[in-house]
Order: structure tokens, then C-alpha cells, then sequence
């Protein structure tokens, strides 16, 4: 079996951070997914190569192996090991007929030992103690992760998503007030074990960026324009929002660039259920364009008398 460089698999330095690392994921796997290159085998290998390489590199445990254990690493990979589980229960075949030969119970077995035996030597004690401690863990099918991305309004409403697994297809419910980083979690829909048990899938969600709103945590932040008359003398205005219209009253002398502050009218929250953040609105005043002389005249009458021009 070929030595597999998951760094370089995944276009990382070695020293990389483990948001470099996902974020290195994220942006091959949405590159590579399957629903984005259909029919296309090769995207299809890669893909489920980046997969493999972030099982690894994303887990803080099985990086610290991987990174420790080096040639040895490299000599079980390319003895047949697994690198993703390290399961050394996939040495021995069903009868229990160790390859170095008798019968054998992996739980009996001295993982220095076993190395020394199959490798000849050279493996650390201190490695072993780490197979040994992480080996319960091992057997456990492994969870996945799928970037999934939504809209701001889509965040707020709540929706869901069609996903194709063994030619059948499931829908999952995303809930309103994900943020981005969120996970929805897909029960029995990871990876599968040597006994057949499966892990879970969860959906990472990423929040596209919008055209007019800016959301701040639960808060969300947009400029509404409101004419200069509006803003001099008072009055009310219609502000479309994310859950519909809403007549927002602007306070005689208005100035640009005030705030108005709309409570509860922000993005629902996650918890507790039923409570949403704010909605802040911008206030950018608009001059009139189509003024008829009379008007000109008047409004150059009242600038004279406040002594403006």
C-alpha cells in the first residue's frame, strides 16, 4: 500500500492549524463533492481521498499518531494498515489466524510486539501506549462531515436539504438560526465499521454572505434610505425585513447615519427556542431630485433665514 501524505493531500503545511486544516477541507470537498461533478470518477476518488486525508488530520488524537508514529506509520500503511481507524483487528482473518501464524485474540496482543514482529523493530513504547489507550476507540464507525450551504433567509426560516446516499434519498431539516460552524447532525449516516455499525453525518453549515443585511451573532444590520422631508418633519416608513414588511416611525430631525433599533426583529435563536436578536436599521437620507421652482425657491427662503448659503 502506497504511503499517503495527507498534508499534501490536503494542500497544507505540516504545522498547519486545525482551522487551516478545515478550512483546507471545506474548500476541496465543496471543489470535489459528488453533487458537483457528477459522472466524473476521478473527482469522485478525490474526493473521498480529502475525506480520508481530514478523518486523520482534523482528529487532534489521530494527527498526534500520525505525526509521532512517522516511518513506522509508513510501514504499517504500506503493510495494509488502515490509516483512518488503526484497527489491528483487520490483521488477522475471521478464524482468528494471525498472519505471523497461531491463534491469536487481538486484545491478548502487546502492540510494541506486534510491531517489532511485523516490522522488525524500531517502534516506540511510547507509540504503543498510545494504540493501546486509543484502541476501544478505534472499533466506534466513524462520523463524516458535508459542507452545506445556506442562504441568510434560508438561516432564518429554516429548510432542508436532499441528500443521495446508496440510491436512496434523505431529507434533513435544518433549523432556523444556524450560524456558520453550526452542525445538524444525520444519525446512522456516517461510516461503517467492521461489524457493520454506522456513524453520523453532520452538515457544517456556511452562511452565504447578503446583499443586505449584515448579521452580528443573533443581530442582524441593514441601511434603509428615507427622504430628507421624512427625516426633517417625522413620519413613518415601510421597511421590508426578513419576516415580512414592517412601518418603522423616523423621529422628527433625523440625521443620517442614526440608528434605529428594532427589537426581536433580528435572526430567531437557537436557544432558547421562540427568541430572535434585534434588527438595527441605518438611516442614509435621500435628497429630493425632482423639486418644482416653487419649491426651490422655498426651501432656498428657509436656508436664507438659518443662514445657509
Amino acid at each position: 500500500m502506497e504511503y499517503k501524505d495527507y498534508y499534501k493531500t490536503l494542500g497544507v503545511e505540516r504545522n498547519a492549524d486545525e482551522d487551516a486544516i478545515k478550512k483546507a477541507y471545506r474548500k476541496l470537498a465543496r471543489q470535489f463533492h459528488p453533487d458537483v461533478n457528477k459522472g466524473d470518477k476521478k473527482a469522485e476518488e478525490r474526493f473521498k481521498e480529502i475525506n480520508e486525508a481530514y478523518e486523520v488530520l482534523g482528529d487532534q488524537e489521530k494527527r498526534k499518531m500520525y505525526d509521532r508514529l512517522g516511518s513506522d506509520f509508513r510501514r504499517y500503511q504500506q503493510a495494509g494498515g488502515d490509516p483512518r481507524a488503526y484497527d489491528w483487528a483487520q490483521w488477522f482473518n475471521q478464524s482468528g489466524q494471525g498472519r505471523a501464524g497461531g491463534n491469536v485474540r487481538i486484545e491478548d496482543l502487546d502492540l510494541g510486539d506486534l510491531f517489532a514482529q511485523f516490522f522488525g523493530g524500531g517502534f516506540s513504547q511510547e507509540g504503543a501506549g498510545d494504540f493501546r489507550r486509543a484502541r476501544s476507540a478505534r472499533s466506534r464507525p466513524r462520523d463524516l462531515e458535508q459542507p452545506v450551504t445556506i442562504t441568510l433567509a434560508e438561516a432564518y426560516h429554516g429548510t432542508t436539504r436532499i441528500l443521495s446516499k446508496d440510491g436512496e434519498e434523505i431529507e434533513v431539516k435544518i433549523p432556523a438560526g444556524v450560524k456558520t460552524g453550526s452542525k445538524v447532525r444525520v444519525r446512522g449516516q456516517g461510516a461503517r465499521n467492521s461489524k457493520g455499525e454506522a456513524g453520523d453525518l453532520y452538515l457544517v453549515i456556511e452562511i452565504a454572505p447578503d446583499a443586505t443585511y449584515e448579521r452580528r451573532d443573533d443581530d442582524l444590520h441593514r441601511e434603509i434610505k428615507v427622504d430628507a422631508f421624512t427625516a426633517m418633519l417625522g413620519g413613518e416608513v415601510k421597511v421590508p425585513t426578513l419576516g415580512g414588511d414592517v412601518v418603522v416611525r423616523i423621529p422628527a430631525g433625523t440625521s443620517s447615519g442614526s440608528r434605529i433599533r428594532l427589537r426581536g426583529k433580528g435572526m430567531p435563536r437557537l436557544s432558547p427556542k421562540g427568541e430572535h436578536g434585534d434588527l438595527y436599521l441605518r438611516v442614509m437620507i435621500t435628497a429630493p431630485t425632482d423639486l418644482t421652482e416653487d419649491e426651490r425657491q422655498a426651501l432656498q427662503k428657509m436656508a436664507r433665514r438659518r443662514g445657509i448659503g
